[in-house]
């Protein structure tokens, strides 16, 4: 099959295929994760998801700088889009917490089996976005899940409990927060999320061994993520321009 009908390809639809490429790299970032958790290198395999978040977060703004669907309009980003978010969201997040066997056995296999499920049921709800750009129900970001609970080293009741919760929560009506898109109490929300995010590296570079105070911040941060979604959905009112 070929990509373009012209054997000098236009720079334009060049462009806009090297975004596509950009894209779909998250899916060796994604294999490459699955090597380091397969070996339980858990440190390798969270630097590799954090670049394929990185790429995650750019790719967006620059397909749609260079106008992707217009150029390539039989080329879907989005769909090219779902499929690595749910191998670096879902799929490698449950395969790490299996692995760890955090939460024990049979249990880590069971909730590693709650989250593929619940979460490619997620994908394909068409109404998972609100009119603000809240997520409706948990919105499967379980590498920051999953992440978190490395971090903080949780019990095995705790990981199942967090886990369970989020899963129950993706099928329920509670906005969550995208710290991007969502325009009320933008600054602050991508505030926290920069700084849950830089703590986070600092646990990495830390091999998860932070001081106290950075442990609480992190958990205090990632708390306010969770929840603010929710907060701002009871509270219509709060954060709103007068």
């Amino acid at each position: 099959m070929k990509i373009f009908n012209y054997k000098r390809v236009p720079y334009a639809e060049m462009r806009a295929f090297s975004v596509h490429i950009l894209t779909a790299s998250g899916s060796f970032l994604a294999f490459l994760g699955v090597v380091a958790a397969a070996e339980h290198r858990f440190i390798d395999m969270f630097w590799w998801l954090g670049l394929a978040l990185l790429v995650d977060g750019i790719d967006g703004p620059i397909a749609r700088k260079v106008r992707v669907k217009e150029v390539l309009p039989n080329w879907s980003g989005d769909t090219l889009d779902n499929i690595i978010d749910y191998v670096t969201y879902v799929l490698l997040p449950a395969f790490a917490l299996y692995q760890s066997g955090m939460i024990g056995e049979p249990w880590s296999f069971v909730a590693a089996g709650m989250i593929v499920v619940s979460s490619a049921i997620y994908y394909a709800d068409m109404g998972m976005k609100t009119d603000e750009y809240f997520f409706s129900g948990f919105p499967v970001v379980w590498n920051m899940i999953v992440f978190t609970l490395f971090v903080i080293d949780a019990s095995a009741t705790t990981a199942l409990i967090v886990v369970t919760i989020s899963v129950v929560l993706t099928f329920l009506p509670i906005n969550f927060l995208h710290p991007v898109r969502v325009k009320r109490l933008r600054p602050l929300n991508l505030g926290v999320f920069f700084l849950w995010s830089a703590l986070g590296v600092y646990s990495l570079l830390m091999r998860f061994e932070m001081p106290e105070w950075a442990l609480i911040l992190f958990i205090v941060t990632g708390l306010y993520l969770y929840v603010i979604g929710a907060v701002l959905q009871f509270f219509p009112s709060l954060g709103r321009e007068a």
